[in-house]
């Protein structure tokens, strides 16, 4: 192997060592903010939550971009048995979205903002994230070559890089005075590109998550069947039409809200009968093999479930007007942030990093605390958003204060919970570190 193979080899390795810190400070700052919500006015004036809110958000979401990415330089060059086509763009590219990300936070800390969801840094910084995106896009399209006779994967991975790219953009027009001065406008396009968004970065999880399958059963059969490709034009479909549900309470076309509604979710009801029937079929040998790996993708099978249940409610108009703007929302979020893509990007973290031990016993201690601490954060979101559907839907309801002070129970068990999954998802990524740190203690960047 040549000195620029192997200094290539290493790349994806750095997108997902900072990918694991932003995901670690985005557990430190939801357990701040998690205090803050529950004990108003703690460390108001060093770190108020319109700041510690942003930093979680923000760190969390871009755990997932570049973990995700990191899975995509590893598992494309795999599948194609050739590097990727140029190793300066993906060193262009690493340095561009570090640098944006450390200067956002830097903002957030400074009390810097306005962007808006998702988003809230000055709008200038984005800049740099999309120049990176379009590095990405050259490089994986010139490393795949050809499109034809593919696996699913590869079209769930052009996908999402994409679309990632349109929305991304698209989320920015409302800078421009055409799209802001017109409010409802303006609301239906931001909540369409936020809906789409999320989509394509599944995109791009869901792929990995189905090479990774692949990998571990032998069978790459499964990436070319109909049933594969039925999942992905259903998820392409969904990217582009499911968000309609964000805006049911604004005055849009109906026919908006009908197509939405009748695309909801099947793309996770797809996901989720695709792992199943793989886990199925994998023998047991297969299963002692590569038990890290196979144990967190069978967690995520469960969040599909139990997430596909509360979207289905959430997608129904009569019950979304409840639902939309409680805690509700949030444990959907949640539910999907941590227990779907989190638990599929640290099953693909583990195969990257050749970290697959069966008895590890502090990988599973972790697995069991982050998974059962989730169910209790989930549902404690769920009934306080209850409550508050019912405080805001109700002819005389008493004082905001008032409700939420009747909501704290629920708000002391949500950060307890939120601090035990934060532990269990440490200690995950230190069983999942603890070998990698060792072999790479040695290696210059």
């Amino acid at each position: 192997m040549d000195s620029s193979t192997s200094k290539q080899s290493v790349y994806p390795v750095y997108f997902i060592r900072f990918g694991i810190i932003l995901l670690a400070l985005g557990m430190l700052f939801g357990i701040l903010g998690g205090l803050q919500y529950a004990v108003p006015g703690f460390l108001k004036e060093v770190l108020s939550f319109e700041r510690t809110r942003p930093l979680h958000v923000s760190s969390v979401l871009f755990w997932i971009i570049l973990t995700a990415t990191g899975a995509i330089f590893t598992y494309v060059q795999e599948h194609s048995q050739r590097r990727m086509y140029s190793t300066i763009l993906i060193k262009i590219q690493f340095y561009l979205l570090g640098i944006s990300i450390l200067l956002i936070m830097a903002c957030y800390l400074a009390g810097m903002f306005g962007g808006r969801e998702y988003w809230e840094y000055p709008p200038y910084l984005s800049v740099p994230i999309v120049l990176a995106w379009v590095l990405l896009l050259i490089n994986f399209i010139r490393t795949v070559d050809s499109f034809r006779n593919q696996p699913v994967y590869i079209w769930m991975w052009l996908t999402g890089i994409v679309f990632f790219l349109f929305t991304f953009t698209e989320s920015y027009l409302w800078v421009l005075p055409y799209f802001r001065k017109h409010i409802v406008h303006d609301m239906t396009i931001q909540w369409k590109s936020y809906g789409s968004m999320v989509g394509s970065w599944n995109q791009l999880v869901y792929g990995a998550a189905t090479y990774l399958m692949c990998k571990i059963s032998g069978n790459q059969s499964t990436a070319f069947s109909k049933k594969a490709f039925a999942l992905y034009f259903i998820g392409l479909f969904n990217l582009m039409f499911n968000w309609g549900h964000h805006i049911y309470t604004l005055p849009t076309h109906a026919y908006v809200r009908q197509i939405s509604y009748a695309v909801s979710m099947t793309e996770l009801l797809l996901l989720g009968r695709i792992i199943w029937e793989w886990k199925q079929s994998l023998s047991a040998v297969l299963k002692f093999r590569h038990i890290a790996s196979y144990r967190l993708l069978f967690a995520a099978d469960i969040w599909v479930f139990l997430n596909l249940i509360l979207a289905i409610g959430m997608s129904v108009p009569a019950i979304n007007v409840y639902t939309h703007g409680t805690h509700i929302t949030v444990a959907h979020a949640m539910g999907t942030t941590i227990g779907i893509n989190t638990m599929l990007l640290l099953a693909i973290v583990a195969d990257i990093l050749k970290h697959q031990q069966q008895g590890n016993s502090v990988g599973k201690t972790g697995f069991w605390l982050a998974n059962i601490s989730l169910l209790l954060f989930w549902v404690s979101l769920i009934v306080a958003g209850i409550w508050k559907a019912h405080w805001q839907m109700s002819a005389n309801p008493p004082a905001f204060g008032s409700m939420m002070q009747q909501l704290r129970p629920f708000f002391m068990v949500f950060l307890i919970s939120g601090i035990t999954l934060a532990a269990g998802i440490l200690l995950i990524l230190f069983s999942l570190l603890k070998k990698e740190l060792h072999v790479t203690s040695n290696q210059d960047f």
